[in-house]
C-alpha cells in the first residue's frame, strides 16, 4: 500500500494521494476539458479585439495593434506572479479557480462596455477619410482598460497554473504515467485547439454579425462553464502540497550568495560545499540534487565559513545552487523563443487588417471573418496532434530512445526555423495583395465595403505554417521547462513560456513604433506601418524584416542548445 502512495501529493480532503485512485489520465481529462472551455472563451479575443478597438472604439489601425498586444502580453507576463503565489501560498488548484472567476468579472464588464451605448463612442465609419469619428471618453477609456485587464489577470492564472497541475497527476518516476504526462502535453494543445475551433468560427461570427456584447456575453459563459469542470474533476485530483517557502527567493538567495562570496576560493573537493545531512533531515529524496561542474562561479554560494553563523544570504546549500544553475541554464533557451511570439502577434493584428481587405468568399453567399483565419491551422493540428503522439512519437521514440520521440530541444528549433518560413510567406503574399489593389486602382478601397478581387484565403499559407511550428515550439517548451525545472519551481517554469510570450508581445508594440518612427520620411505614408490604409502601407517588407529577424534567432539558438546540458533525473 505504501508504494500507491504519491509523495509531495494530497487528496481533496488533504490525505495523501493514492496512485491508482488519484490523478492519471482520468484526472487529467477534466482539466484539459476547463482549458479547452476557457480558450473557447477568450481565443477570439486574440484574432478580433483589433476590429473591436479600430470599428467600434475608433483606434487608429497601429493603436489597435499595440493595445491589443499590450493586453495580451500583460496577460502572459502576470502569470509568473500568479505561478508565485500558486506555488508558495494558496496552490496551484486554487489559483485555477481564483483566476477562472477574476476572467469571468472581466468578460461580464466588457460585455456590459459593449451592450450600453453611453459607455462606447457612437458609431461612424474609421475607414471612410472624409468622416470625424469621436474618440472613448476618459471615464469609458478606464472602464475598458479595468475590464480588459481582469481578463489578461485571469487569463494569466490560468495559464500559470493549469499546466503544472495537470501534469501533478503523473508521476515523474513511473515511466507509464512519464509518456502519459507527455501525451498530456500534447493534449493540451489539442484542448486548445477544440476550444479554439469554435472560438474563431462561431465566436469571431457573433462578434460580426451579433453583436460585441452577445460575443463577450458567451465568453463569460464558457469561462463559467469552465469553472464548473475543473470543480467537478476536484475529487480525482492529485494536489500539489504548498510548501510555505519561495523556491523564487531562494534562487534569489543563491546569487546574492555568490556575489557576496566572489572574493573567496572554491575548494577542489565539490563534497566540501555546504549541504545538509540527508540523515538528519526529514526530506524527500528529490529535495537533494548532485553537484554539476557547471556555472562554478555559482559554487561560491555554498562555500562554507567557520568564522559565522549560517546567514541564508551568504551560505546555501548545492542543492540551491544547482537549482539556479538550471535556471540560468534554461535562460538562453527561453531568450530565443521570443521572437517567435512577435511573429505571431503579426498573423493576430495586420494579418486580420489583410483579410478585412480582401475576398472572403467561401461559396455563394457565405463569407468566413477575417478573424477566423487562424481555423485553418487549428483545423489542421486537431489531426496532427493525435497523428504525432499516438503514430509518430512511438516510431520516433524506437529510433532515438527519447521517451518523447525527438528531444525538448529538437521540437523546439522545428518550430523556430518553421516561424521564419511562414514570415517570408506572409511578405510574399502581401506583395501579391497589393499588386492586385494596384492593378485595379483599388488603393483608396474602404476594406469590406469594397473588398479587393483576391481570396482571403491566400492568407492561409503563412498561418498554416506558423500552426505547425506552434505545435513544435510551444508544446515542446512546456514539456522542456516542466521537465527540467526544480521541483519547487514546476509552475513558474511553466510560466517561462507565457512570459516568453508576453516579451513578445511587448516587443512588436516596441518593433512597430521603431519602424514607424524610422521610415517616417522616407515613405509617403509617413511610417512602413502608419495609417489606416494598409493598401499604401510597407507591411511586405516589415514581414520581410521579421523573416530575417528569426533566422538570425534560429542560428543563435542552435549555438544554444547545442551546449545545453540535460539535468540528471537520478
Amino acid at each position: 500500500e505504501k508504494l500507491e502512495l504519491v509523495d509531495g501529493k494530497v487528496n481533496w480532503k488533504g490525505e495523501t494521494a493514492v496512485k491508482h485512485k488519484h490523478g492519471g489520465l482520468r484526472a487529467a481529462l477534466f482539466v484539459l476539458l476547463a482549458f479547452a472551455f476557457e480558450n473557447l472563451a477568450n481565443l477570439h479575443l486574440a484574432v478580433n479585439l483589433t476590429t473591436y478597438f479600430n470599428g467600434i472604439l475608433h483606434f487608429e489601425v497601429s493603436d489597435a495593434a499595440n493595445a491589443l498586444t499590450n493586453f495580451m502580453g500583460t496577460g502572459y507576463i502576470l502569470s509568473i506572479i500568479f505561478a508565485v503565489f500558486a506555488d508558495t501560498y494558496i496552490g496551484r488548484f486554487k489559483s485555477i479557480l481564483i483566476s477562472g472567476s477574476v476572467e469571468f468579472l472581466g468578460l461580464a464588464l466588457l460585455t456590459a462596455q459593449a451592450h450600453y451605448s453611453s459607455l462606447r463612442p457612437p458609431p461612424c465609419n474609421v475607414f471612410d477619410p472624409t468622416s470625424r469619428c469621436e474618440k472613448l471618453e476618459s471615464s469609458d477609456t478606464v472602464f475598458l482598460y479595468v475590464a480588459l485587464y481582469l481578463v489578461a489577470a485571469g487569463m494569466a492564472g490560468i495559464k500559470a497554473s493549469i499546466p503544472s497541475h495537470g501534469a501533478d497527476q503523473f508521476d515523474e518516476e513511473d515511466p507509464r504515467e512519464a509518456k502519459t504526462m507527455s501525451s498530456f502535453f500534447n493534449g493540451l494543445l489539442f484542448a486548445l485547439c477544440i476550444g479554439g475551433a469554435v472560438s474563431l468560427t462561431l465566436y469571431v461570427w457573433l462578434d460580426d454579425h451579433k453583436g460585441w456584447d452577445v460575443g463577450f456575453g458567451v465568453s463569460a459563459i464558457a469561462m463559467f462553464v469552465a469553472l464548473i469542470v475543473a470543480v467537478l474533476g476536484w475529487p480525482l485530483y492529485r494536489i500539489h502540497v504548498v510548501q510555505g517557502s519561495s523556491v523564487l527567493l531562494e534562487l534569489i538567495q543563491v546569487f546574492v550568495a555568490a556575489i557576496r562570496n566572489r572574493n573567496l576560493k572554491l575548494p577542489e573537493n565539490p563534497l566540501e560545499l555546504y549541504e545538509i545531512d540527508k540523515d538528519k533531515e526529514a526530506a524527500l529524496e528529490d529535495d537533494f540534487l548532485p553537484h554539476r561542474d557547471v556555472y562554478r562561479f555559482l559554487d561560491k554560494a555554498a562555500i562554507k565559513t567557520a568564522s559565522e553563523k549560517p546567514n541564508p544570504w551568504k551560505l546555501c546549500r548545492v542543492t540551491q545552487v544547482e537549482n539556479a544553475k538550471i535556471l540560468l541554464g534554461m535562460t538562453p533557451v527561453f531568450a530565443c523563443t521570443i521572437i517567435m511570439t512577435l511573429c505571431l502577434a503579426q498573423l493576430q493584428t495586420f494579418s486580420v487588417q489583410q483579410g478585412l481587405t480582401m475576398d472572403t468568399t467561401i461559396v455563394g453567399s457565405f463569407h468566413i471573418p477575417p478573424a477566423s483565419l487562424p481555423i485553418i491551422p487549428v483545423v489542421f493540428l486537431i489531426f496532427i496532434i493525435p497523428f504525432y503522439d499516438q503514430i509518430a512519437v512511438p516510431l520516433l521514440r524506437k529510433v532515438t530512445g527519447h521517451v518523447t520521440g525527438i528531444s525538448h530541444l529538437q521540437r523546439i528549433g522545428v518550430g523556430l526555423i518553421l516561424s521564419s518560413i511562414s514570415m517570408a510567406t506572409a511578405s510574399i503574399m502581401e506583395v501579391k495583395r497589393k499588386s492586385v489593389a494596384r492593378d485595379h486602382n483599388m488603393l483608396d478601397a474602404l476594406p469590406v465595403l469594397q473588398p479587393l478581387p483576391i481570396s482571403v484565403f491566400w492568407l492561409s499559407f503563412q498561418y498554416f505554417i506558423f500552426g505547425i511550428a506552434d505545435m513544435f515550439t510551444y508544446v515542446g517548451l512546456l514539456e522542456f521547462f516542466y521537465s527540467e525545472a526544480p521541483q519547487g519551481l514546476k509552475t513558474v517554469s511553466t510560466c517561462f513560456l507565457w512570459t516568453s510570450m508576453a516579451l513578445g508581445y511587448y516587443l512588436s508594440t516596441i518593433l512597430v513604433q521603431i519602424v514607424n518612427r524610422a521610415t517616417k520620411h522616407i515613405t509617403n505614408s509617413g511610417g512602413w506601418l502608419a495609417g489606416n490604409n494598409i493598401n499604401k502601407n510597407h507591411l511586405n517588407l516589415f514581414y520581410l524584416l521579421l523573416a530575417l529577424l528569426s533566422l538570425v534567432n534560429f542560428c543563435v539558438y542552435l549555438f544554444v542548445s547545442s551546449r545545453y546540458k540535460y539535468r540528471s533525473k537520478n
